[in-house]
């Protein structure tokens, strides 16, 4: 079962370069597009925008979070 995220969560998650932390910005409900990718994110498959420290956003599932 994904954890529960909300707006201001600090979380942590695998990375290319090991383990990578930051602060949930938003739940995403509806498609997007981040540097340039696109995020299928929907109602029935939310994801979370992520920020890391140095400023950089991801969107990743709630199943690849943990919660700091």
């Amino acid at each position: 079962m994904a954890i529960r995220l909300k707006k201001g969560d600090k979380v942590s998650w695998k990375s290319h370069g090991g383990t990578a932390h930051g602060t949930v910005v938003k739940k995403q409900t509806t498609e997007t597009t981040i540097k340039g990718h696109k995020v299928a994110a929907s109602k029935d498959a939310p994801q979370f925008i992520v920020e890391t420290e140095s400023g950089k956003q991801a969107a990743h599932k709630a199943e690849a979070l943990r919660r700091d």
